[in-house]
């Protein structure tokens, strides 16, 4: 994970906004930092995100992008999916994913959420 990945998803998230700016509520951004900063799998989420904004993906196609096991993907989509950041068509294998409108509608506050994971990613750890 670096600090260049993360430029380039705050630049692709700038671009695929509508440009008004929204003011996120606080639950939302609650709930955004705690999905891609705050547990060991929010850089994994964010890549899928990314991925997403992009093209809608089934589970397959998502681990072979991401160079990751099936099972580790399919269990990041249910937590996206239970937290409404994705929707999905279909059922079982061939289920094909895109962004819920919830995550469209909020996709500027993903910056924030970038922000805050880069500031973490850079801290340095001090042990005494």
């Amino acid at each position: 994970m670096s600090t260049q990945q993360l430029l380039e998803f705050k630049e692709i998230i700038r671009s695929k906004s509508d440009g008004e700016q929204r003011k996120t509520d606080k639950e939302t951004r609650k709930l955004l930092f705690y999905l891609f900063t705050s547990t060991r799998g929010g850089f994994t989420r964010l890549r899928i995100i990314m991925l997403l904004l992009e093209t809608p993906l089934n589970t397959h196609q998502l681990s072979q992008e991401l160079g990751l096991d099936y099972k580790a993907v399919q269990h990041h989509m249910k937590v996206l999916e239970k937290n409404n950041m994705v929707s999905k068509i279909g059922e079982k294998y061939g289920a094909i994913y895109h962004l819920s409108n919830f995550l469209e509608f909020n996709i500027r506050a993903l910056d924030e959420a970038i922000d805050k994971l880069d500031r973490k990613m850079n801290q340095k750890k001090v042990y005494i």
